[in-house]
């Protein structure tokens, strides 16, 4: 047998092992097939975007529609020049995902103690919950967490970013917002490709929070839409109520785990917990709310998973906004100094500390 022969069948031998080691690993590993439906999805979307600008003057385009696209334009454009945003090409173009929800995302915990389950992706490390572009594939893994012991809760998302790894598109689905949310959701996902947190998703989805309201709110008076403003403000005023809450609902949660209670015991003691929290919701957060609705938070699920996904974007919301009073109520220094301050965080550092060093400042 020749050398180049003998070297050509090592070639095809060594490819063979890597298709077959391939193919396990996506026979075995979730997160493999996972990253490929995922790629698949985002592949999907990129494939379908067109210019928004083209989109705006297109006159067949219904005018209500043609006007949230420019709105999306103009948010961004305030995202950018006013607020210092990293925009990049974001929501420059448009992509209808042909369906009405998204993502499902998924949250899990432990009945006996309020603490996330984890999975664990590259770069982005382990996040307290998990996308799926399927219903079924979503409502299996629902199950196969419950079969183990953990509450669920499953959720809707009209929009999601890659962190800047991609010129995200506006979708379909989160153009089917009404325009305060439109202008906030432009400014979140805008928020997280400017300043990202590996591993401190509460923190990374407060920030983009924080900015998504302040900033719509910003950008309305800018135009004259004094009402959308306002708007905006009276969300951020109940997602912090709403932050208190679920701090609050947490608490006695960690409390009754900590007593040690088990089997039924603990069961109904979870249900009285969870039945005075919609009391709660009713009968005291209802008449603060500036622009929610009690009876809707009412009506959710509502066990650890559910607290827990809650709380993803209602941590500590007000070390944001003490930020903000620090810079006297400029919401783009209040950014920067947020950002600034973060990208040179000393690893292992807390960020919500960052916040509080920049707050005493």
């Amino acid at each position: 047998m020749s050398r180049a022969r003998g070297c050509g069948r090592a070639v095809l031998i060594a490819a063979g092992v890597v298709v077959l080691a391939a193919g396990l690993a996506i026979l075995l590993s979730a997160n493999v097939r996972f990253l490929l439906r995922a790629g698949y999805e985002e592949a999907r979307i990129l494939l379908r975007r067109r210019p928004i600008a083209a989109l705006v003057a297109d006159t067949s385009i219904a005018p209500a529609r043609r006007a949230k696209l420019q709105l999306t334009l103009d948010a961004r454009a305030f995202g950018r020049d006013s607020l210092g945003l990293n925009t990049g090409n974001t929501y420059t173009t448009f992509a209808d995902v042909g369906r009405d929800t998204l993502v499902l995302v998924l949250s899990a915990s432990p009945k006996n103690r309020l603490v996330p389950y984890l999975w664990h992706f590259p770069i982005v490390g382990a996040v307290p919950y998990h996308g799926y572009f399927s219903l079924a594939a979503a409502r299996a893994a629902m199950r196969d967490l419950e079969a183990r012991g953990f509450d669920t809760y499953l959720r809707p998302s009209g929009a999601f970013s890659t962190l800047g790894w991609f010129s995200d598109p506006l979708v379909s689905t989160a153009l089917d917002a009404d325009s305060t949310e439109l202008a906030a959701t432009v400014l979140h996902e805008t928020a997280h490709a400017t300043l990202y947190v590996p591993g401190a998703t509460p923190f990374d989805e407060g920030f983009a929070q924080f900015v998504g309201y302040h900033g719509a709110a910003a950008f309305f008076d800018m135009v004259g839409d004094s009402a959308r403003a306002r708007e905006a403000e009276a969300i951020w005023h109940d997602e912090r109520l709403l932050a208190v809450f679920y701090a609050d609902l947490a608490a006695r949660l960690d409390t009754l785990y900590a007593s040690g209670r088990t089997g039924t015991a603990l069961d109904a003691a979870r249900a009285a917990i969870f039945t005075a929290a919609r009391r709660t919701l009713v009968d005291s957060l209802g008449p603060e709310f500036q622009a929610y609705r009690a009876a809707w938070f009412a009506r959710r699920p509502l066990n650890n998973a559910s607290v827990i996904a809650a709380r993803i974007y209602r941590t500590r919301l007000a070390a944001f906004d003490a930020v903000l009073d620090a810079q006297h109520g400029d919401v783009r220094a209040a950014i920067g100094a947020i950002v600034r301050a973060e990208k040179t965080r000393a690893g292992g550092e807390d960020p919500y500390t960052v916040l509080a060093g920049l707050a005493a400042q």
